[in-house]
């Protein structure tokens, strides 16, 4: 079912919506693109908690990676999200447009795609940034990503930006010639989530094994007909808990042993009054797929995100 609009303020708000009148009147809409991204590799980067009185000082990194996700089971998420978020998209009475209908259209001759995976390095929250590996329902021919559905980190995301750039006006374009809606859809999943510490943590940051729809990197994007767009972004991360994943801190016995030397010398020197030595801290964490359990997240996660969506294109019409 889908998930009741709610009116919230502000920050408050689960989503944020910019633009209006994209979708007024419809009553069936086009899927041109629904990409699911995967992080697989993040580095998270924060100031130190201040632990033994300001001792340490300095900042805490942790960087972590997930292996043992297959193509295949990406393939299986992405292709489970995409039916919730069309059989969410009937219940709410709208019809959607035949995919392979859509592209044969004269509009969408080129309709300036990618074929997935697309690996994408991308800036997260300040002092983070990650390598994220994109999939597409299996039913869609091309991966589409439009401009703001990624944040783009190196050079590499160069070309992705300009064929997103001309990607829009194809698919404005169609919207145009149809008669209706053309939707993209665009969800981060992350395998991780990172919380502050307090403020007498050793530990600097907190690695949870959770999975999560992270807020701003997912979004919806509708191209109306008229020539209007609206955008709907996640403003709140979607998070489902569950034994998704194993997690092990990698760190090597080296690194722990020099971490351990430059802490013992930060609490010597301060403890003579040489306080604001600043000694950062690396953890490395790795996490390794349950398979089942990790589609069976990650779908789920994607789903509630879809009743995010659906309900604001229910409230918008």
């Amino acid at each position: 079912m889908t998930a009741p609009t709610v009116a919230w303020a502000g920050d408050d708000a689960p989503v944020k919506v910019q633009g209006k009148d994209a979708v007024k009147g419809a009553s069936q809409v086009a899927i041109a693109a629904f990409n699911v991204g995967f992080i697989f590799e993040s580095t998270d980067q924060t100031k130190a908690s201040g632990g033994l009185m300001g001792a340490f000082g300095g900042a805490t990194k942790a960087k972590s990676s997930l292996v043992g996700v297959t193509p295949a089971m990406m393939q299986s998420i992405a292709d489970a999200a995409y039916a919730d978020f069309v059989a969410k998209l009937n219940a709410a009475g709208l019809t959607v447009q035949d995919p392979a209908a859509v592209f044969a259209a004269p509009a969408l001759a080129n309709p300036h795609g990618q074929q997935p995976p697309v690996e994408i390095g991308i800036q997260l929250e300040k002092g983070s940034k990650g390598k994220a590996t994109y999939m597409k329902p299996t039913v869609l021919p091309t991966l589409i990503l439009l401009p703001g559905d990624f944040t783009g980190s190196g050079m590499s995301s160069i070309g992705l930006n300009m064929s997103a750039g001309q990607a829009s006006g194809a698919l404005s374009n169609y919207a145009k010639a149809a008669g209706v809606p053309v939707l993209d859809v665009t969800y981060l999943i992350d395998f991780s989530d990172q919380k502050r510490p307090g403020a007498f943590s050793f530990g600097g940051l907190e690695v949870n094994a959770n999975l999560s729809v992270t807020p701003s990197y997912s979004r919806m994007t509708a191209l109306g007909p008229n020539g209007k767009t609206v955008t709907v972004t996640l403003n709140r991360g979607v998070s489902v808990d569950g034994d998704f994943v194993d997690k092990q801190d990698a760190s090597s016995n080296l690194d722990k042993t020099t971490q351990a030397a430059a802490n013992v010398g930060g609490g010597v020197m301060a403890a003579m009054g040489f306080g604001g030595m600043r000694f950062g801290k690396t953890r490395k964490f790795e996490f390794t797929a349950k398979p089942g359990n990790y589609e069976q997240g990650a779908t789920k996660a994607a789903a509630l995100a879809n009743d995010q969506m659906v309900g604001q294109i229910v409230s918008l019409r």
